[in-house]
């Protein structure tokens, strides 16, 4: 049954267009709600809704739908719509009357926006530690290529010396920025909006820090309205933090693709991380590149996705908001699986220590030879002078 059911019967086809994928999605969101639901029973025994006996119960059947969930063993039907309604539905038909207190002082609103702040809160951990292991492989790589020379470019043309180690720990102190900005978000993110209802509050007096502590929140979202305003807020700002990673993954993978050429050479990609083409028996291709590369312009549509779908809407909630679920958690996804296959690259990547050294020419050296005369006391624009005329 529906929570919000009614003495009417929906239209197949509105409830097939207005539920879509969004009960197939939930199943990545079952543990957070039933968290969040544990931490609310726990406030409505403390403010008398429900007695100790009630609380117990609420507390064992939704562990036992965490355990199913994990087990890929708890189902959401279309008809459920999401898994609020799934969650609710089954206590009530172990617990009776009991399940049917649980939704006292809440609204799918603020369930759902403490469920996507719980389970972003742990895909930001989880990409805390993807990034980390990044660099730690980026660190590994230099440690056995550092020293080696080859020449930087700019303009797509050779400008000036530099070294492996330069080029590649450039991806460390950029991933050491992407580190700030996580951290920044994920302490902006880290407010419970639960108790808040459908974003006008609950006639009754809630202990909201009493749940926002059982749950690990570092403080509790005061303003009803703002929580729901929040909702595509916060998702656009994690969703900026995973372009801005993408975005290196991009440029790294650009580089890659560029200077393992056969013409340049400068790095090897291992066959391991090489694909084969159906028709032409020579090719090793950079495929995983190609789509660590292409996967830069996903995220950034779907950052533009959600700063689109929020604006031009006023205050409160709106059914809108349910398109960016499943962009939120496909991003995440994506993030993830693009740093694991950055770091297995670096973990294959070699480099040809002759080819860097073979590029190296007049045109490289240009510059250095100007200030090898600035050293000697020539002015610096006389020196670029008497170099320019080389060429």
């Amino acid at each position: 049954m529906k929570l919000w059911q009614k003495n009417y019967q929906l239209n197949k086809q509105v409830e097939d267009f207005t539920v879509a994928d969004d009960y197939i999605i939930d199943q990545k969101l079952v543990s957070y709600d039933c968290l969040s639901s544990i931490a609310h029973a726990k406030m409505l025994g403390k403010i008398g809704i429900l007695d100790k006996s009630e609380v117990e119960k609420i507390g064992i059947i939704l562990s036992e739908i965490i355990k199913l969930s994990k087990k890929g063993k708890f189902e959401i039907r279309r008809e459920d719509e999401d898994c609020h309604t799934a969650i609710e539905n089954y206590l009530t038909e172990k617990l009776g009357s009991t399940g049917k207190k649980i939704h006292t002082a809440r609204s799918r609103n603020d369930q759902v926006l403490t469920a996507l702040r719980l389970y972003s809160l742990d895909q930001l951990s989880s990409l805390q530690k993807s990034i980390d292991q990044f660099v730690k492989q980026i660190k590994k790589f230099i440690s056995n290529y550092g020293h080696i020379e080859l020449p930087g470019y700019t303009h797509t043309r050779k400008a000036m010396p530099t070294t492996i180690g330069i080029w590649a720990s450039s991806f460390i102190e950029s991933a050491k920025d992407n580190q700030f900005l996580l951290s920044s978000i994920k302490k902006l993110i880290n407010q419970s909006p639960l108790g808040t209802g459908a974003g006008y509050g609950i006639p009754l007096e809630l202990d909201r820090a009493y749940t926002a502590k059982l749950l690990n929140f570092r403080k509790v979202q005061l303003n009803p309205i703002y929580a729901q305003m929040s909702r595509l807020k916060f998702e656009s700002s994690i969703l900026h933090l995973l372009t801005q990673i993408s975005y290196d993954l991009n440029k790294l993978s650009s580089d890659l693709i560029l200077f393992s050429m056969p013409e340049f050479g400068y790095f090897d990609l291992s066959d391991e991380i090489c694909t084969g083409s159906s028709i032409m028996p020579h090719k090793k291709n950079p495929d995983l590149l190609e789509l660590l590369r292409a996967n830069y312009h996903t995220l950034l549509s779907n950052e533009m996705e959600i700063k689109s779908i929020k604006s031009n809407l006023i205050s409160g909630y709106h059914r809108d908001f349910q398109l960016s679920k499943k962009t939120l958690i496909n991003s995440f996804e994506i993030s993830i699986n693009c740093l694991a296959i950055a770091t297995l690259v670096f973990s294959y990547l070699k480099v040809n220590k002759t080819n860097c050294k073979k590029a190296f020419d007049k045109e490289t050296l240009a510059t250095h030879k100007l200030y090898d005369q600035v050293k000697n006391g020539v002015p610096f624009r006389d020196a670029y002078n008497n170099i320019s005329k080389m060429f």
